[in-house]
């Protein structure tokens, strides 16, 4: 090798080179996670309940879910009246 070479130690550079790899591969797997950890948010109307069944009206966004898809349900607040002095 030449004297004053970048790359004098090959090792260092292969250190290097480990760690640079290292914090790619970090980063793509921490893109393809968060993007898979996004959820859908449905504003969804019930539209009958039978013996634990309840059937959902999603309207045009029904098209999103799949037979077998879990889901969270979260119900509305019914906001009361807020008396003052």
């Amino acid at each position: 090798m030449k004297r004053g070479s970048r790359h004098n130690h090959p090792r260092e550079w292969r250190t290097n080179m480990k760690r640079i790899i290292s914090l790619i591969a970090a980063a793509l797997l921490l893109t393809a996670t968060a993007t898979t950890g996004m959820a859908a948010t449905l504003k969804c109307t019930v539209t009958s309940i039978d013996q634990g069944t309840v059937v959902l009206d999603c309207g045009d966004k029904a098209t999103t879910l799949k037979a077998g898809d879990t889901i969270k349900v979260k119900t509305e607040k019914a906001k009361g009246a807020i008396e003052g002095c």
